[in-house]
C-alpha cells in the first residue's frame, strides 16, 4: 500500500502538470511477433524431434524476425523518425 499525504495527493491530481502519453500514434497491428514465437517454439520442440523441425523452426524464425524489423523501419520512414548515424553527424 501506498501511503501519501494531501500535498502529494493534490499534485498528483492536477492535470495540468500531466503530458501526453508516448507514442501518441501506435503502430499498426501485426502478425510477425506471433510467427517469431512460433518459430522459437519449433526449436524447442526440435530438441525432442530432430533436426527437420529445427531446420522448419529456423527458416520461419527468419522470416519472421526479417517481416517483423521491414514493418518497423517501414514504419519509422512513415512517421520521419529516422535517426542519424554517427557518419551523419560528422
Amino acid at each position: 500500500m501506498i501511503i501519501m499525504n494531501k500535498e502529494q495527493y493534490e499534485q498528483i491530481q492536477n492535470r495540468e502538470n500531466w503530458e501526453a502519453a508516448r507514442p501518441q500514434k501506435l503502430p499498426r497491428p501485426t502478425y510477425w511477433p506471433f510467427y517469431f514465437a512460433m518459430g522459437l517454439a519449433f526449436l524447442g520442440w526440435s530438441v525432442k524431434a530432430g533436426w527437420v523441425i529445427a531446420g522448419a523452426g529456423l527458416v520461419i524464425l527468419t522470416i519472421a524476425l526479417t517481416g517483423w524489423i521491414t514493418d518497423l523501419r517501414h514504419e519509422a520512414g512513415k512517421r520521419g523518425n529516422n535517426r542519424s548515424t554517427a557518419a551523419d553527424r560528422r
